[in-house]
Parts: structure tokens; C-alpha cells; sequence
């Protein structure tokens, strides 16, 4: 056996560290992710990826992935949630970010007009958090488990250096002449949303101020009397999984659709995207509740910001067929807010005179956006 001394080792493993000393050193390329944002690094990330297993039958790009298992196709979304990014447990209670945290991701899967089944949690957490605490978390994740009528099946948990960190997964189902994408929308066709816009960033805007007088002085007790409704699309935002009912009740299903957890301008723009169309918006068709456009004027906000870039309402954005019109007409939870157009008209905001304004995404990016 032949017995290599130290600098022989060292000799051999310079050939693959040192460079030739008469060539230049080349610096590295670098992009801050600041220039691309959260989908755009997602988009480069995935540019180079190729399907492999003919079950695949949707990767990236949409609310959930979709593989296709025999009798129905089964749905699959997974999300990310870091203290001091997406929450800030100075005023969200741990019960409430459990729950919060499962709707997230149930929300995911009624994007898809499909049926949640089962989630996985796992978490990391570091020593500033007593076992009581983290089964307070827990408790808001088993309600919303038992009242959407989702499995907890497993996950994993680990130590962190710092903060919180919670990443669930989640599976549903949908049978494949009911499931619905983003892709789907079709010039003509009319953009809906349920429920009404802005009030979960309306009650994010309370929250942020009676943590600034705490600071300020810690024996003021916050002012929350009187807004109760924003506080809890805030702290306790509840999924639509209802819509899909509503869908089979009416015989109808979406050509496109996505769930509102950036702002309503993002996502619109996200169906645009994936279905090569324009559109237009009427921005006075918004819904927005009387609490909601108080508390925005109150600080010195268009109450239209708040929907078209606040972000976690978890309403459903969607689009039908013209001819679909007269079955939706009557439910009061969805109201219609324009139509799509060709790809070259671009995308639109009809403002209450009749301008027409660049339709622009200024809503959440965990790149860009301060928490």
C-alpha cells in the first residue's frame, strides 16, 4: 500500500483550488434578489425545470401543483412562514397564528376548486418558547383542521437560532372536469371576487399603530374597541372553501382563478400572466366594507389601495363566461369588478371618471416589502 506524505496531499489538492497565476480572476456574477422580487425569483428559478412523470400534470405556477393519481387528481401546496417576516408576535397571538397559518394553505387548495384533505406541519423554534406555547400554536392549527375538516398527518420540528419558522403542506383533491387554474381566462370573459377587499391590510394598519404607542410608552392599553371586523380578517382570515358548493349548486365552473393573498391588483395580474389577456378593472365595482374605508381615510389612504395592494383577504378572485352571467347575478358574496381583454389592450383600472391607469402589483413581496 502506497503511503501519501502530507505534501503530497496538499500538491494534489491545489490542482483543484489554485488557479494558473496568469489567469485573471473573474469576479462572480451578482443579482440582489431585490431586483427580481419573490416571483421573478421564483420564475428564473424554475425557467430551466422539465416535467419527467406524465402524472405531473401541473408543476410551478399555480396556487397548488397537480398530479394526477387514477380516479381524481391530487392537489399539493406548501408554505413559509417566518417571525419578523409574515407575522409579528408582539399582537398576533399564538392560537390565532396557527390557525392562520392552516388557512393559508387551505385557501390554496379552494383556489383550485378543490377539497382539502390532509397537512403536515412542521416548525422550528427557538428556546424562548415554552412547550405551553408552542401547544397554544397548535391549538389554532387543530381548529382549523377540525373546521375545515383537514387530517394533520405529520411534520417535523427542529431548534432554531432565532424566531419562529413554520412551514406547512397541505393535500386536496379535485375531480378533473371540476378543477380550475389560472390559467383558463378567455378574452370576453368577466373577473369576479368574493366577499369584500382591504379589511385584513385595514386591521394590519391598527395593529402597526398600537404597536408603535406600546413602544412608545408600554402602560397604554391599545385602542382595538370598534374594530373588531378588520381585526379578525387580520388575525383569524377564514377560506373560501365554500365557493366550490356554490359552483355546484349553480352548475357552473371558472375559467380561471386565484385566491387574494398579495392584493387584488398582483393577482389579477397573476391570470393575466398565465392566460396571455389584458383586462380591465372598474375600480368604484371594488368591494370594500364601510369599516374598512373609514379606517383607510382615517390614515390618509384611498380606500382602493387597500384592496389592490394590502393582500391577505384570502377571497377568491375569478373569472366566467359571459353566458355564465345570470347565475351568479343573485348570491350576494361574489360581485363582478370587470372583464378580460386581449393581451395587447394591457391591463387596466377604470377609475370612477372613466380613466383608464396602469394596472400595477404593489402588494406583498418577501423580497422587497418591509414587514
Amino acid at each position: 500500500m502506497t503511503i501519501l506524505k502530507k505534501s503530497d496531499i496538499c500538491k494534489k489538492y491545489s490542482m483543484y483550488t489554485r488557479k494558473e497565476r496568469n489567469t485573471p480572476e473573474e469576479k462572480p456574477t451578482r443579482t440582489e434578489l431585490s431586483t427580481l422580487g419573490e416571483f421573478g425569483l421564483i420564475d428564473r428559478l424554475s425557467k430551466s425545470l422539465t416535467i419527467k412523470h406524465a402524472g405531473t400534470v401541473k408543476g410551478i405556477g399555480d396556487d397548488a401543483a397537480v398530479i394526477n393519481t387514477g380516479d381524481n387528481l391530487l392537489l399539493l401546496s406548501t408554505d413559509l412562514l417566518l417571525e419578523g417576516v409574515h407575522f409579528d408576535l408582539t399582537y398576533m397571538p399564538l392560537k390565532h397564528l396557527g390557525y392562520k397559518a392552516a388557512v393559508v394553505n387551505i385557501s390554496d387548495i379552494a383556489a383550485m376548486n378543490g377539497v382539502p384533505k390532509q397537512m403536515t406541519v412542521s416548525i422550528a423554534v427557538s428556546n424562548r418558547f415554552s412547550i405551553e406555547a408552542i401547544e397554544e400554536l397548535y391549538r389554532g392549527i387543530h381548529m382549523a383542521c377540525d373546521k375545515y375538516n383537514v387530517d394533520l398527518v405529520g411534520g417535523d420540528t427542529s431548534s432554531s437560532v432565532s424566531g419562529l419558522l413554520i412551514s406547512i403542506t397541505i393535500t386536496g383533491e379535485a375531480a378533473s372536469n371540476e378543477i380550475v387554474y389560472r390559467n383558463g381566462a378567455k378574452e370576453g370573459d368577466l373577473i369576479c371576487v368574493t366577499g369584500d377587499l382591504g379589511g385584513a391590510y385595514a386591521g394590519l394598519l391598527i395593529l402597526e399603530r398600537e404597536k408603535q404607542v406600546y413602544k412608545a410608552n408600554p402602560n397604554m392599553q391599545p385602542e382595538l374597541n370598534g374594530f373588531e371586523y378588520v381585526l379578525g380578517r387580520q388575525l383569524k382570515p377564514e377560506a373560501r372553501t365554500d365557493l366550490r358548493n356554490i359552483f355546484k349548486e349553480l352548475t357552473l365552473i371558472p375559467t380561471s382563478m386565484i385566491d387574494i393573498s398579495d392584493g387584488l391588483a398582483s393577482e389579477v395580474l397573476h391570470i393575466c400572466h398565465q392566460s396571455n389577456t389584458g383586462c380591465r378593472i372598474y375600480e368604484e365595482k371594488i368591494p370594500i366594507d364601510e369599516e374598512t374605508k373609514r379606517l383607510a381615510l382615517e390614515f390618509n389612504i384611498i380606500p382602493t389601495v387597500c384592496t389592490l395592494s394590502g393582500g391577505e383577504d384570502y377571497e377568491l378572485l375569478f373569472t366566467i363566461k359571459q353566458t355564465d352571467y345570470e347565475k351568479i347575478i343573485t348570491v350576494p358574496e361574489i360581485t363582478v369588478i370587470g372583464y378580460i381583454t386581449a393581451s395587447s389592450d394591457g391591463q387596466k383600472l377604470i377609475t370612477p371618471d372613466g380613466h383608464l391607469v396602469k394596472l400595477t402589483a404593489q402588494g406583498w413581496d418577501a423580497f422587497i416589502s418591509k414587514p
